[in-house]
């Protein structure tokens, strides 16, 4: 597969990857890595993906695949660590941590609650990085009607979490 091919097959795909990637690591920057080594290994067996009937579901599987492997490759080595280098958690910064990862989860919960249009517009926003500008083109909304959509999906996420 020439990389023009490849280019024009998976890259449209890299959105959903790294958005798929973001949940599973909680972290834009472990995500961005995560789908950079799935193109890299994608590439690497690119002669054998011409037979692939639905690219994004192989690629969500293949980058949810590829997240447990490294998750279970950490912990292999965390576990064959002598006794003395491994650092026992603070429990403020565990409890941290934990209450940090249950408020995102929450409010990722939150957002897939929100009606369509302000989930599209907020996830465009927030997840995509794409300027009003951008969704605009995208959607086909006004400026106005995504300020709006914007402001009440923000709007419902807090009052949601403030009765939380």
């Amino acid at each position: 597969m020439e990389a023009s091919v490849f280019k024009q097959r998976f890259m449209p795909h890299w959105r959903h990857l790294f958005w798929t990637a973001w949940r599973l690591t909680g972290n834009s920057q472990d995500a961005e890595d995560l789908v950079q080594e799935v193109f890299l290994k994608l590439w690497t067996k690119r002669d054998a993906l011409s037979n692939i009937e639905n690219d994004e579901a192989y690629l969500t599987t293949f980058v949810t695949n590829l997240f447990r492997d490294q998750h279970r490759r950490k912990h292999l080595t965390i576990a064959d660590s002598p006794a003395e280098t491994l650092a026992v958690a603070d429990e403020s910064n565990l409890a941290k941590s934990i209450e940090e990862r249950d408020e995102t989860e929450q409010v990722v919960r939150l957002i897939g609650q929100l009606p369509q249009q302000q989930r599209r517009v907020l996830t465009l926003h927030a997840v995509d990085n794409l300027s009003p500008k951008e969704i605009e083109s995208q959607t086909g909304l006004t400026a106005v009607n995504i300020r709006s959509l914007l402001s009440r999906a923000r709007k419902n996420i807090k009052q949601k979490l403030n009765n939380a």
